[in-house]
């Protein structure tokens, strides 16, 4: 997320807001427009997750090489310490009457080798993707609670809405028009999405800004959202700390007014 200089695509749908929503990991630096109003997120009466059920999918054959293959479990045991950490309890202050947020969990993880996303794929591919997997039951389906993470191989840039991973971002969120929760992860092949840290901790904190912001705004800017700073995770772009053996983003808490 980021307060994206670059375009601003509109969420698919009748539920398009008049403002696009911010919802990407930005390429590091990111420094907050220092004359935007001081943060505090409104809650815009959408869904949330309150228990997200976490399914990572691994697109490309690439996954399968010993150092990929090593990454992906290396991912898959960070949400499952992330999920039931203290940054799910931080979450809670998002909490409304009727929807709790708590703790997660991860449901499941797939190689999908049968398919290549290629050097180049749109948000739409990803999309179609989600459905067709979900059609034919190879991957859990879909409920209130469930957030799909797709990442990608090295050489594969991921482009949305006129804008591509490694020139304008590192990742992002988004829901499908019938409400599919997913995040994109594009690997981390450049200096802008390593932030001058090492592959596996590049990951963790741009996941965990995505987690985090799919969980309190999971369409965006319909849930926790500031019109002048975007999600929670945007506010603190690329401030991160150590949490157990991972390195993670920090997230705006309205209740502290800060970063933490």
């Amino acid at each position: 997320m980021s307060t994206r200089a670059v375009s601003k695509t509109n969420h698919s749908t009748e539920k398009s807001q008049t403002k696009s929503p911010i919802r990407i990991v930005p390429l590091h630096p990111h420094v907050r427009d220092a004359a935007a109003p001081a943060p505090h997120l409104t809650y815009r009466n959408g869904p949330l997750l309150t228990n997200v059920e976490l399914f990572t999918l691994f697109w490309g054959a690439a996954w399968q090489e010993a150092a990929n293959t090593q990454l992906s479990q290396q991912m898959n045991s960070f949400f499952d310490f992330i999920l039931t950490s203290q940054l799910l309890d931080q979450l809670a202050e998002y909490s409304v009457p009727g929807k709790s947020i708590g703790h997660g969990k991860r449901i499941g993880t797939k190689i999908l080798a049968t398919s290549e996303p290629g050097k180049s794929v749109q948000d739409s591919a990803i999309q179609s993707l989600l459905k067709s997997e979900l059609a034919n039951g190879t991957i859990p389906p879909a409920n209130a609670n469930s957030l799909y993470f797709v990442f990608f191989p090295p050489g594969t840039q991921v482009k949305q809405g006129g804008a591509a991973s490694c020139k304008d971002f590192c990742g992002y969120h988004d829901a499908t028009p019938d409400d599919i929760f997913y995040a994109a992860m594009p690997f981390p092949g450049c200096p802008g999405c390593l932030g001058g840290i090492a592959l596996l901790p590049a990951l963790t904190s741009t996941s965990s800004h995505e987690l985090c912001e799919a969980i309190t705004d999971p369409i965006p800017g319909q849930g926790w959202y500031d019109d002048s700073n975007g999600e929670i995770g945007d506010i603190c772009a690329w401030k991160t700390k150590q949490l157990g053996p991972y390195t993670i983003q920090l997230e705006w808490s309205n209740s502290a007014g800060n970063c933490i």
